[in-house]
């Protein structure tokens, strides 16, 4: 009997990284904003609760699990202009967001706004952001030209400098400006996201990505009124797969070498993408007096209902010499409708736009009766078993 009795007391004390003093196994430590203060009633500012709340559970080592900051659902959270910074202690950290996310409803309300982004999360290492919430920017109050007291129209929600980002399963409506910012990231997953906001909404792009390397990107539903992906300069490796985008301004590379800069892109593979009633599918655009290269580009299994430009190449986004030198891009396995006669445009600068490939593509016009064409300058490359022709390749 003895022997049974040591037995259970090296079970229930000898790990106290398992069990508690109670022999209850301790739960990952979690941080409710709304022990911190936060009201969620969305008229009262909770930042200063979230601040709070950010600063314990950032400042947790992880000995007990991976930190947790919680936003509860049932509630609305009014946030002005706040940055969450790390580094953190713990080598993971997750904010769990249930409830609703909501800018101040008015712009003379954004204290502070001298910069671009409403909410910012910075050098966080293996970040996950994720739940059911929604993340409402009030966007609607800056589009019209309301009078903002000189305040700059922001970013919804930005990462900078985080490694293995995770952000998934949030809604996000009706930023001021770019949805999602990624900026100077490398490595991470985005994932299962709604994003909205009217079609006529200025610059409201779904994701906007730049300096940021091994990003995917997966089964997202986006409607906007610009980019619903722009990837940007210095970025590469990024995969975009099962994106449902429309309304928007489609899937883009670009743009590049804005105010003669150097921007490169490589590495991106876009496919089993559907675009719906969009301005574009597939782009590339680029800043004429610009230097440097978008190259190792694949876009594939490309559904189209109705795009204005399924595919286009446009290096004439201003009227000086351009230097941004294109390569290396494919096109296969598109298939619908085009909304203009021109379902195909490769219009690239005088240097030229170098090994252009489309393969096995069909796009025919969304007018019953009407045919479509396709137009080039200064692109060479190949297609085979596409519609409509595209005879203006060069060799």
């Amino acid at each position: 009997m003895q022997g049974f009795v040591a037995a259970i007391y090296l079970v229930l004390f000898a790990a106290p990284s398992t069990f508690s003093s109670h022999g209850i196994v301790a739960a990952s430590p979690i941080y409710n904003v709304i022990n911190y203060g936060a009201i969620g009633n969305g008229v009262d500012d909770d930042t200063q609760a979230f601040v709070k709340a950010w600063g314990d559970s950032c400042g947790d080592s992880g000995a007990r699990g991976t930190p947790t900051l919680v936003v509860p659902g049932g509630k609305k959270f009014k946030l002005s202009p706040v940055s969450f910074k790390g580094p953190c202690k713990s080598s993971s950290f997750i904010v769990k967001i249930d409830g609703t996310l909501v800018a101040p409803s008015s712009p003379s309300e954004w204290k502070g706004c001298s910069a671009d982004s409403w909410l910012v999360f910075q050098d966080v290492a293996n970040l996950n952001v994720k739940g059911s919430g929604q993340v409402d920017g009030q966007g609607s109050l800056w589009w019209g030209g309301a009078k903002n007291n000189n305040k700059t129209v922001s970013q919804a929600l930005s990462f900078f400098h985080c490694i293995n980002l995770v952000l998934s399963g949030l809604q996000h409506i009706n930023s001021p400006k770019n949805h999602i910012s990624i900026s100077g990231c490398d490595g991470g997953t985005i994932s299962n996201l709604r994003i909205s906001a009217p079609e006529t909404s200025p610059n409201t792009d779904g994701i906007d990505i730049s300096s940021t390397n091994h990003l995917n990107i997966q089964e997202l539903n986006i409607q906007t009124g610009d980019d619903c992906i722009a990837i940007n300069g210095n970025s590469s490796y990024i995969t975009i797969t099962g994106v449902s985008c429309g309304p928007g301004h489609g899937i883009s590379i670009g743009s590049l070498g804005e105010h003669g800069i150097s921007d490169t892109v490589e590495g991106v593979q876009v496919q089993h993408c559907t675009f719906t009633g969009s301005t574009n599918g597939a782009r590339i655009k680029t800043w004429q007096g610009g230097s440097g290269y978008a190259k190792g580009i694949t876009f594939d299994q490309i559904t189209l209902n109705a795009v204005k430009n399924p595919i286009i190449i446009d290096q004439f986004y201003t009227n000086e010499a351009s230097s941004v030198a294109v390569s290396n891009v494919t096109y296969t396995g598109f298939r619908g409708t085009s909304a203009s006669d021109q379902a195909i445009i490769l219009s690239c600068s005088s240097i030229g736009c170098l090994d252009i490939r489309l393969d096995n593509n069909m796009i025919t016009s969304s007018t019953p009766g009407k045919t479509v064409t396709s137009w080039c300058k200064n692109a060479h490359g190949s297609a085979t078993l596409t519609t409509p022709r595209v005879r203006c390749l060069l060799k």
